[in-house]
C-alpha cells in the first residue's frame, strides 16, 4: 500500500474522522497546518482564531499519543506558504508521497479547491447524522423547506425521545413552552471555564502579534481546547443548565450573557464533541427524571434538527444560495456592528458581548442583530460575512443558511415560513435591554421612538406586496393598510429619517 498524506482540517478534530479511519498509523502521515488564508478569508475574531489553533495543537498531541505520525505546520513557520494547497504540496515533497487523503471540508470554497488537487481522495464527512445526498432526493421538487418535517424524520431515524413510533409526551415540539423571559434575580449557571495551559498561552501570544487589527477581545480566554475539557464543559451544562435551558432559551439579560445556554457549539463544530452522544446524554437526563421534557426536546431539536437541516440546505443549494437576495437589500453594514457604538441598548449589549466573548446565543443573533439588519435592509451578504467572522462557532455550512434563510429571508422563504421581523415590543418582552436605552420602546413615532418600531412599519410598507402573499404576515399588512394615510406617511418619514443616520 502506498503511503499517503492525511490532511486534517481545523474543524475536523475527532479521532473517528473518516480520513483517519481509512488511514494506516504505520504508513501514513497526518498533516495539520495553521495557514493565513483560513484565518483571514474573513477577518475572524481573534478569540476564534486562537481557539481553533489551540484546539488543533492539542489534537495533534492526541493523535501522536494514539500512535500517528503528525506533521504540524505552525503559522509562524518561516516556510509556511499561507495556504492549505501550498502546505499539502510541501508536505508531499517532504515525505516523498504523491497521494492525499482528506475528509470533505465543511465549506463550498474548500471543496472546490480540493477537487482540483491532484491525486486527492475526498471522503464523506460522516460525523453528521443526516445524509445530504438523501436529503437532496427528499427535497427535490419542494418549493419550501420546513425544519419541522425534517426533524420528525430525524427523531424517527435516531429513536431519540420516541415512545415506539410516537413522540415522547405526545407532541414533537415543545417550543411554545420555551419562550419565557428571565428575571435577573434568578440564580443562573455559568459555563465551565478553563485556564489556558502552556500550549494555549503560546497560541494567544502568536494571535496577539499576528492579528492585532482583527475584531474582538483576545482575553480573557477560557474556552476548552481539548476533548476532555469540552466533555467536562458539556457535563457541567447537563448538571447545571439543562433543567431550565428550554424555558429560558429565548431570554436575554444584560448582566447574564449566557443564561442557561451550554456554550458548547464551538466545541461541537470543530469536532471535540459528538452530536449523537450529546443528544443521547440529554435524553438520558430526561428519562432519569432530572430535567423536564421541554428542555430536553428543545436542546435535541437544536442538535439533530436545525444543525443537520441547515447543513443539508447549504450543500443542496450552493453555490447560488450565497448570493440570494430576495428582498433586494443593499444597504451597507453599519459601522456599529464592529464598534458597538450605538444608542440602541439591545444592539450595544449584543455586539459588545460578541466582541468580548466571540459568542451570543441564537435569539441575540436572530432577533436583535439579525432583526435589525432585516428591518433596515442591510445587504445579506455583508451580514453573512460579519456573522462568519465574529462568532467562534461560525462555519459557512451552518452560518450561511441561518443568515440568508432564517434571519434575512433572503432566499424568499425556502427555509423560513416568514420573515423574522419584530418591533421593539418583542425585545422588551424577552429582555431587560430597553430599560436602559436612549430610545423609548413604547413610542411608535418621533425622534425618541425605538428604531425597531420605526423600521418595523417601514419594512412592512416597502415589502407589503410580497408579505401580503405570506399567510403568516397578511395580518400585519392588513394593519398597515388600515392606518390613516397621514399616519402611514409619518411612519414612512420617521423610518426614512432613521435610515439616513446609518449612512
Amino acid at each position: 500500500m502506498t503511503e499517503r498524506l492525511i490532511l486534517v482540517l481545523g474543524d475536523q478534530l475527532t479521532p473517528r474522522l473518516s480520513a483517519l479511519r481509512e488511514g494506516d498509523r504505520a504508513r501514513d502521515v497526518v498533516l495539520m497546518a495553521e495557514v493565513m488564508a483560513e484565518a483571514t478569508y474573513v477577518r475572524h475574531h481573534v478569540k476564534k482564531i486562537a481557539f481553533v489553533f489551540a484546539a488543533m495543537r492539542h489534537f495533534a498531541e492526541e493523535l501522536r499519543a494514539a500512535g500517528w505520525r503528525v506533521d504540524y505546520v505552525r503559522l509562524d513557520d518561516p516556510a509556511n506558504t499561507g495556504s492549505l494547497a501550498g502546505e499539502v504540496q510541501r508536505a508531499l515533497a517532504r515525505h516523498g508521497m504523491t497521494q492525499t487523503l482528506v475528509t470533505e471540508p465543511g465549506e463550498w470554497r474548500l471543496m472546490q479547491e480540493m477537487a482540483a488537487w491532484p491525486d486527492t481522495s475526498i471522503l464523506p464527512d460522516d460525523r453528521f447524522l443526516a445524509d445530504r445526498q438523501g436529503f437532496a432526493q427528499w427535497a427535490d421538487g419542494r418549493k419550501t423547506m420546513r425544519m419541522e418535517h425534517f426533524y420528525r424524520l430525524m427523531r424517527r431515524k435516531t429513536g431519540l425521545l420516541m415512545e415506539g413510533d410516537q413522540p415522547a409526551g405526545g407532541q414533537w415540539n415543545f417550543d411554545s413552552d420555551n419562550r419565557q423571559p428571565a428575571d435577573s434575580a434568578l440564580l443562573l449557571p455559568q459555563p465551565l471555564r478553563f485556564a489556558p495551559d502552556a500550549i494555549t498561552l503560546e497560541v494567544l501570544d502568536l494571535v496577539a502579534h499576528r492579528f492585532p487589527d482583527h475584531f474582538g477581545d483576545l482575553e480573557p480566554f477560557w474556552f476548552a481546547t481539548t476533548r476532555a475539557q469540552a466533555e467536562a464543559a458539556f457535563a457541567h451544562f447537563l448538571a447545571t443548565g439543562l433543567r431550565d435551558f428550554g424555558t429560558y432559551q429565548d431570554a436575554m439579560l444584560s448582566a447574564h450573557k449566557f443564561l442557561c445556554h451550554a456554550v458548547i457549539s464551538p466545541y461541537l463544530n470543530v469536532g471535540l464533541l459528538d452530536p449523537l452522544a450529546m443528544a443521547q446524554a440529554v435524553e438520558a437526563e430526561w428519562r432519569a427524571g432530572r430535567v423536564p421534557l421541554n428542555s430536553a426536546e428543545g436542546f435535541i431539536r437544536q442538535i439533530i434538527g436545525w444543525r443537520e437541516f441547515v447543513r443539508c440546505i447549504y450543500w443542496w443549494r450552493m453555490p447560488d444560495y450565497a448570493a440570494s437576495n430576495a428582498l433586494d437589500a443593499h444597504r451597507p453594514l453599519p459601522a456599529f456592528y464592529w464598534s458597538a457604538d450605538t444608542p440602541m441598548a439591545c444592539m450595544r449589549a449584543c455586539i459588545s458581548q460578541t466582541r468580548e466573548e466571540a459568542y451570543a446565543h441564537h435569539i441575540q443573533r436572530l432577533m436583535v442583530t439579525g432583526n435589525f439588519a432585516l428591518l433596515a435592509g442591510i445587504d445579506p451578504h455583508e451580514l453573512h460575512e460579519w456573522y462568519l467572522a465574529v462568532y467562534a462557532d461560525a462555519y459557512e455550512w451552518v452560518e450561511l443558511p441561518n443568515t440568508i434563510g432564517m434571519s434575512q429571508f433572503a432566499d424568499g422563504g425556502l427555509l423560513a415560513s416568514k420573515p423574522y421581523a419584530a418591533s421593539g415590543a418583542y425585545i422588551n418582552r424577552m429582555s431587560d435591554y430597553c430599560g436602559s436605552c436612549a430610545y423609548d420602546v413604547k413610542a411608535k413615532a418621533g425622534p425618541k421612538a425605538c428604531p425597531f418600531n420605526l423600521l418595523y412599519w417601514h419594512f412592512i410598507a416597502r415589502h407589503r406586496e410580497r408579505l401580503a402573499r405570506n399567510p403568516r404576515m397578511t395580518q400585519m399588512v392588513a394593519t398597515w393598510n388600515r392606518f390613516a394615510p397621514e399616519r402611514q406617511q409619518q411612519l414612512w418619514r420617521d423610518g426614512e429619517a432613521f435610515l439616513a443616520t446609518l449612512a
